[in-house]
């Protein structure tokens, strides 16, 4: 693999592995109340 391509690929794999570090939690979160209501339903 051309190193270049590393050179490209490597902040845009930071920046999305950022996100779902920030996100994951609340969508977690999220899923399980969504789970709770169809259970409850």
């Amino acid at each position: 693999m051309d190193w270049r391509v590393l050179v490209v690929l490597l902040p845009v794999l930071l920046a999305a592995g950022w996100a779902v570090r920030n996100i994951l939690p609340y969508a977690v979160k999220q899923v399980q109340k969504l789970l709770q209501k169809a259970k409850a339903a």
